[in-house]
């Protein structure tokens, strides 16, 4: 790790003026999004990708993401360009603002947690997005994701999984689960890396996803109140199939990504 990387924790005292008019429009925004995931999506949740043009549905999906974005003060940056769909992102993960910042470039259905589908509002806007949910620590759980995957990739629509299992925190890239990647192979779609990062100056920040022992909602105070951040997404050189080496593949992902995330500017 970079020795100039950034730390966001500097005293700031523009935060309550930033709140002052962030809160109002991330409230309409919401509001925006409720519309659209009643109406637009909810007619539309099955569209795919054809001959590389993305289906409307999927295209507000973008628009809603990049605009709550730039309300949290993050420009999203693309570097490289996504594969057509169905394609097996994998990216990794250091907040709840992972999603939004992937969607903002390309509309995939997310593997996340099963207690977001409990949350008020959050899980129903998940899952109208596409989320599939995963109970940790049950095989049970995971079979079922795995195969929900499965039909997903095969019926043409991309999905975005996060192999480390979890967030990290200080910019430390945890070891990638290999399972994960049977999904790709089993229905024969590529693995594209996806690095996630945020950066100020072209510098990393790496306290912009959760810090240790910080809860989604002290999370989402800090990053709503935050000065101006690049959200960058690279997307990366996609990884070959290796039906008989799913640990190789996960280790090639998450070296990519790896490479990704350093300071350009040391």
């Amino acid at each position: 790790m970079s020795t100039d990387t950034v730390s966001a924790q500097d005293r700031d005292f523009l935060r309550p003026l930033r709140y002052f008019w962030r809160i109002p429009l991330l409230l309409l925004h919401i509001v925006l999004g409720v519309f659209l995931c009643a109406g637009i999506l909810s007619w539309n949740r099955h569209a795919v990708m054809k001959d590389g043009i993305e289906p409307f549905a999927h295209r507000m999906i973008r628009w809603w993401s990049r605009a709550l974005l730039r309300i949290f003060g993050l420009r999203s940056v693309r570097h490289g360009q996504p594969l057509r769909d169905p394609v097996l992102f994998v990216a990794n993960h250091t907040s709840w603002i992972d999603i939004e910042l992937l969607h903002s470039q390309r509309a995939a259905c997310f593997v996340a947690k099963a207690e977001i589908a409990s949350w008020p509002l959050v899980g129903w806007l998940a899952a109208s997005g596409g989320t599939i949910f995963h109970r940790r620590g049950s095989n049970h759980s995971l079979a079922t994701v795995m195969q929900v995957m499965v039909e997903r990739l095969r019926s043409g629509r991309s999905v975005a999984v996060f192999p480390e299992g979890g967030t990290g925190h200080n910019g430390v890239l945890r070891v990638f689960h290999a399972r994960i990647f049977q999904a790709a192979l089993d229905a024969e779609v590529p693995v594209q890396p996806v690095a996630l990062r945020f950066a100020r100056d072209g510098r990393r920040v790496i306290d912009a996803g959760f810090r240790e022992h910080e809860n989604f909602m002290q999370n989402f105070l800090r990053l709503l109140g935050e000065a101006p951040l690049d959200a960058e997404v690279h997307f990366l050189e996609p990884v070959p199939a290796m039906p008989d080496a799913r640990r190789r593949m996960a280790e090639l992902s998450r070296e990519r990504i790896a490479a990704a995330l350093e300071d350009r500017t040391a």
